[in-house]
């Protein structure tokens, strides 16, 4: 873990952006809104910076400040420099998961147009469904749980700068937001098999004709089944 920093209290103000997603938006500056260091990344550090997932933020309005805890993917340097810069961080922590995955704690000023963000969120019936999760691609995509009523008060609650998109509206299932949830039993099955004949080692060590005999199956429905699930992960990772 990086030595905590810590700062007196300062600020200055910033454009929100962001797209809410299952809902999500794009800023028309050009740049983005990132949670982990509480700032606008410019687009030559904004390349460094690949994906952050805002797992747990709480608001004390007695303070003024926002404290979060996000799991970043991108260059922890870089983020570690932007943080150092900025006066209104007050403390930010980095825990190294791995060489470019790392959680980041921070404590920031709570600005009003952070606070004109967040309270676009605070309608009645209405709860948000974490993590938030920002990418690379100047997006941020949020999944809401509500009532029909709730959720259109929400979209007219945005600020005018904030591009709104709505990705998918349907019943909630509590597992489809876990990457298991979004696999059939046997997809699931098929990628345990594989795993365990060793077929996703790098270098591979495993052929698809043992997972095929382990799964009673022929090597082009293994395949398929494989194809399949990496597909519905690879739209997990990506797309959200």
């Amino acid at each position: 873990m990086r030595a905590d920093r810590r700062r007196p209290q300062a600020g200055r103000p910033r454009r929100a952006s962001g797209r809410a997603g299952t809902t999500r938006g794009r800023p028309s500056s050009g740049r983005r809104a990132g949670c982990c260091s509480g700032q606008l990344y410019p687009r030559p550090r904004l390349e460094s910076f690949r994906r952050e997932e805002l797992l747990s933020w709480d608001l004390d309005h007695d303070a003024g400040t926002l404290r979060f805890l996000s799991l970043v993917v991108g260059d922890p340097d870089v983020i570690d420099e932007l943080a150092d810069d900025l006066e209104y961080v007050r403390r930010y922590d980095l825990t190294p998961v791995d060489e470019d995955t790392f959680y980041g704690y921070a404590e920031m000023d709570h600005r009003d147009p952070d606070a004109s963000l967040m309270g676009a969120f605070d309608v009645p019936g209405l709860v948000i469904v974490p993590p938030i999760v920002y990418t690379a691609r100047e997006n941020v995509h949020v999944t809401v749980l509500g009532e029909s009523d709730a959720m259109s008060r929400l979209l007219d609650r945005f600020p005018e700068d904030i591009g709104v998109e709505v990705q998918r509206v349907s019943e909630h299932q509590r597992a489809m937001e876990t990457l298991a949830g979004r696999l059939t039993a046997r997809q699931f099955e098929a990628l345990e098999v594989a795993h365990e004949e060793r077929y996703y080692e790098v270098p591979r060590s495993g052929l698809l004709a043992a997972v095929a005999d382990a799964l009673e199956c022929s090597e082009s429905t293994v395949s398929t089944l494989l194809r399949s699930a990496e597909a519905a992960l690879v739209e997990a990772a990506v797309a959200r």
